[in-house]
């Protein structure tokens, strides 16, 4: 199966900061296609959702969309339009106070989230609620916020995940 994944940043971040680039490096073993999209100077969520949808429209074969923080909150916001093929989300900005109506309920395709239990920005709990509302896989890692200090963990989980989305569909 001929994919890309489609990177899409935190809002204090940029295209290729240290998490993507380790991620983009493992899909790159796997001989899939690494597209990062650039956000910086973008503050509106929505707009950020525009720029993903046309960036994903430009690419040909399946999308798998990663995101993290208001990147996993944009990268669910435009799977119902994207129509990924999976979503891998780390610590995604769901639920936050006053933006709880724009979290993304829409979400059908295979998603995973990865949230670190000590969490300051993004409350732990949020992604608990989504993954549980939506069937979603969570892990629940010993770390904070950025999940810098897990890097190789969250590029096993990746590249697992990715190795999921690749077998057939098994009967029930």
């Amino acid at each position: 199966m001929s994919y890309t994944v489609v990177f899409s940043h935190g809002k204090e971040s940029g295209p290729w900061g240290r998490k993507i680039t380790a991620m983009a490096a493992r899909v790159g073993e796997l001989e899939a296609s690494v597209e990062s999209v650039d956000y910086r100077g973008i503050d509106d969520p929505a707009a950020r959702v525009e720029k993903l949808v046309a960036t994903a429209a430009g690419l040909r074969g399946s999308v798998v969309l990663v995101g993290s923080s208001l990147g996993g909150h944009v990268s669910a916001a435009a799977a119902a339009r994207v129509k990924p093929r999976g979503l891998f989300l780390l610590a995604p900005a769901f639920y936050m106070p006053g933006f709880e109506s724009y979290t993304p309920h829409d979400v059908t395709c295979p998603t995973v989230i990865v949230h670190g239990w000590h969490d300051d920005i993004v409350p732990v709990e949020n992604s608990v609620r989504w993954a549980r509302e939506h069937l979603a896989g969570l892990h629940v890692l010993d770390s904070d916020h950025r999940l810098e200090d897990r890097i190789e963990a969250i590029c096993a989980l990746l590249q697992m995940f990715l190795a999921e989305l690749r077998e057939p569909a098994r009967a029930p």
